[in-house]
């Protein structure tokens, strides 16, 4: 009965659903494109293979979730449908996998929406990546025998509490999910007593921490390092996946840092594209001369140039590859900040602002091995920078953190068994039925 309220106050809702879509088109026009397949509207593909469904929200999702996907793809036995709900998140999949996988936008959590979605894709199995559970999507699931696994999942204390206050919907939701593969014991202790089951959770590590920086990239990051530092002449930080209202304590500490190191430079990279004109007006408002990534210049061994701006998708490991230092966004707001294992495996000292609670465990671990400070203004994050500057305290620093990310790394085996014996699972059910 409460999903069926849930459904129809959802249903009230999609007006104003279409209005923020098109409004949040004015910055991003391709919201207010292929608006068709978030209802299930979309050409049914061509299936050669029985279908695995992958839902990743964003470009961080689908980032955690490329090993799995590249793995599943080599098994060659199945298709992919992979989806996002952002264009960000459907660019970064066309661009990696173009027709290598068949990609629409999720369908809205309604039946209405699932349905055609659902009839079309047929799939063996459905894979939602950390957070990313809806009651109608689950249930429909349910229904048709499609087993779900939530992977990689993780359940912060804000988001429990979250859920616990609409326990009505969440708990029956949790029963009908097939299986967890879940990140840590803590993370599994606050969805167990939301309502699911012992069995269905297993405890299997981060994915994130099985990112591999392959040979082709340490040489285009070598090359670029070299432009961007002028030969070596420059020291540079990055300010990664940064928010709007930290952009300011960036550069306030920027300008900090260049009256006692005047030969640093900054990599500054928006969490989100509707922001790079913006930050970019920022900086330069600020007296800093800033290049942007996507003009690129054809050479950058050059003093005119305080700021390299990253306004371009999918290069985030790039520029990490870039830097000496890195500072993490999300985490002088209030959004518990953004992947710290990327700039582990570049073996960069990692800086945080305090709000850490989407990565709180391995935040702690990085913190407790000497790989993460915690700044907690400008004055601070100046400060710090200027130490690890030193080349000395920042080779350590880096070290530290990248053997956090060399021994918790396993988890994507770990996972991709699970997903095969549920695979074969399926495959005894079908049998047993023919």
């Amino acid at each position: 009965m409460m999903r069926y309220l849930y459904t129809l106050l959802f249903t009230l809702c999609i007006p104003l659903i279409l209005l923020r879509l098109w409004l949040r088109g004015r910055k991003l026009p391709a919201y207010r494109q292929r608006w068709t397949e978030r209802f299930g509207i979309f050409p049914a593909p061509n299936q050669n293979k029985n279908f695995i469904w992958v839902h990743t929200v964003s470009v961080g999702e689908f980032i955690a979730a490329k090993p799995m996907i590249d793995q599943l793809l080599a098994l060659n036995n199945y298709q992919l449908a992979v989806t996002t709900m952002t264009p960000t998140g459907s660019e970064r999949v066309t661009a990696t996998y173009g027709d290598k996988v068949f990609h629409v936008y999720a369908p809205y959590d309604l039946p209405f929406s699932l349905s055609p979605f659902l009839n079309k894709i047929k799939p063996r199995l459905a894979v939602f990546l950390e957070t990313e559970l809806w009651p109608n999507t689950l249930h429909a699931c349910a229904k048709r025998n499609i087993p779900t696994l939530l992977a990689n999942a993780r359940l912060s204390e804000k988001s429990a509490r979250g859920y616990q206050k609409v326990s009505w919907l969440s708990k029956p939701m949790l029963q009908k999910l097939s299986l967890a593969a879940i990140q840590n014991s803590a993370d599994a202790a606050r969805f167990k007593a939301l309502g699911l089951a012992q069995e269905k959770a297993e405890i299997i590590g981060n994915i994130k921490f099985d990112i591999a920086v392959s040979d082709e990239l340490r040489i285009q990051a070598r090359k670029l390092k070299q432009q961007l530092s002028s030969d070596g002449l420059y020291n540079t930080w990055i300010a990664a996946s940064t928010h709007k209202g930290e952009d300011e304590i960036i550069l306030e500490a920027f300008d900090l840092l260049r009256k006692q190191h005047p030969l640093a430079r900054l990599i500054l990279v928006p969490r989100h594209p509707d922001r790079f004109n913006s930050v970019f007006e920022l900086c330069e408002k600020r007296g800093f001369k800033t290049l942007r990534r996507s003009d690129n210049h054809s050479t950058l061994n050059s003093d005119k140039f305080d700021i390299y701006l990253g306004d371009t998708m999918g290069e985030m490991m790039l520029l990490f590859g870039c830097a000496d230092i890195a500072f993490v966004g999300g985490s002088f707001v209030n959004n518990g900040g953004h992947n710290t294992i990327e700039p582990a495996v570049w073996r960069l000292p990692i800086l945080s602002g305090p709000s850490q609670f989407n990565f709180l465990d391995i935040s702690r671990m990085l913190t407790k091995a000497g790989g993460l400070i915690t700044v907690n203004n400008s004055e601070q994050l100046s400060q710090q920078l200027m130490e690890l500057f030193h080349q000395e305290k920042a080779l350590v620093a880096g070290a530290a953190a990248a053997k956090v990310a060399e021994q918790n790394q396993g988890a994507l085996a770990r996972l991709m068994a699970i997903i095969q014996k549920q695979i074969a699972s399926v495959h005894d059910r079908s049998q047993s039925f023919s």
